[in-house]
């Protein structure tokens, strides 16, 4: 059965509110941009622009603001490249960034179907359990032996944000129907680490 509209935007604004509330909620974050719909091609541009703008003006060190930039641009590419769509063609995606005293938290979310659920949740536990160097070797390996997929991408996608966060991926599965899920990926990125 196909999900309605309204039961998509239903899902994924019920995650995108949780993800909002709780960075809200601190004393001592803030959430610095969001956006919830879809992803053109200027959009991704000008959020990725004015956090980087943004990160400059707080005093990030240029190392840090490289590694918010490449996980971004490669979160953002991948709402608007491979985000699925709903029966009324409109893609349902979200993003927001909270930037904490030590950290920035980017919250990423968009439609999957959810025969790839499983494997999504293999893939990121697979990456979780490797050391930085392993993520460093196991992205030199799909870089160079990738197979590009239908949509132009080799899987490179949550291998670059780990290696470039240098920390855990976490993720959500909402349901939606048997056909569809809104997929949302935390990625941390830590303030002060050194690249």
């Amino acid at each position: 059965m196909k999900a309605s509209t309204n039961t998509i935007i239903e899902v994924c604004s019920s995650r995108y509110q949780k993800i909002c509330e709780e960075y809200n909620n601190s004393n001592t974050d803030k959430i610095i941009n969001s956006h919830f719909g879809e992803f053109s091609q200027d959009l991704v541009n000008t959020i990725s622009n004015d956090i980087e703008m943004f990160m400059l003006d707080s005093g990030d060190k240029k190392g840090t603001v490289k590694r918010m930039f490449s996980i971004l641009v490669e979160g953002l590419q991948n709402i608007r490249l491979h985000g699925e769509k709903g029966k009324d063609g409109h893609q349902t995606s979200f993003f927001a960034i909270d930037q904490g005293t030590d950290t920035y938290k980017i919250a990423l979310g968009n439609l999957i179907y959810s025969k790839h659920n499983k494997n999504i949740e293999t893939r990121i536990t697979e990456i979780n359990k490797m050391t930085r160097e392993e993520v460093k070797v196991l992205y030199m390996e799909v870089l160079t032996n990738g197979i590009i997929s239908n949509k132009g991408g080799a899987g490179l996608g949550f291998i670059t944000m780990a290696m470039k966060s240098s920390n855990n991926l976490d993720y959500f599965f909402d349901e939606i129907n048997d056909d569809l899920s809104c997929f949302t990926l935390i990625i941390t990125l830590d303030r002060k680490k050194k690249a």
